[in-house]
């Protein structure tokens, strides 16, 4: 069964940073490529940050580049967003997804909200 947990969201001020994490099971970790995507209100669910298996390449929206990482440890089977400068425009509903068997896989989410 794939389990995807998301944790470390928050209320920060602008300017501040906050590290997101997701622990997975139920699958192959280190053979899965791992996303970040979030959802503000009224607006569609967009693709923030990507990872992929072997080489570990990563992705990013143009809205989060140069401020967003994306991580992951297999060891720990746990993918990490590291956001920093973050804005009120990223507060939103953020998860963790993947794609196994051809079937997506959604975490509950972890609010995160950027204010003063």
């Amino acid at each position: 069964q794939v389990q995807l947990v998301e944790s470390g969201g928050g209320l920060v001020q602008p300017g501040g940073s906050l590290r997101l994490s997701c622990a997975a099971s139920g699958f192959t970790f280190s053979s899965s490529a791992m996303s970040w995507y979030r959802q503000a209100p009224g607006k569609e669910r967009e693709l923030v940050a990507i990872i992929t298996t072997l080489s570990g390449s990563t992705n990013y929206a143009d809205s989060v580049k140069g401020r967003f990482t994306i991580s992951r440890d297999n060891a720990k089977n746990t993918v990490y967003l590291q956001m920093n400068s973050l804005k009120p425009e990223d507060t939103a509903l953020y998860y963790c997804y993947t794609k196994k068997w051809g079937i997506g896989y959604w975490g509950q989410g972890t609010q995160v909200t950027v204010s003063s």
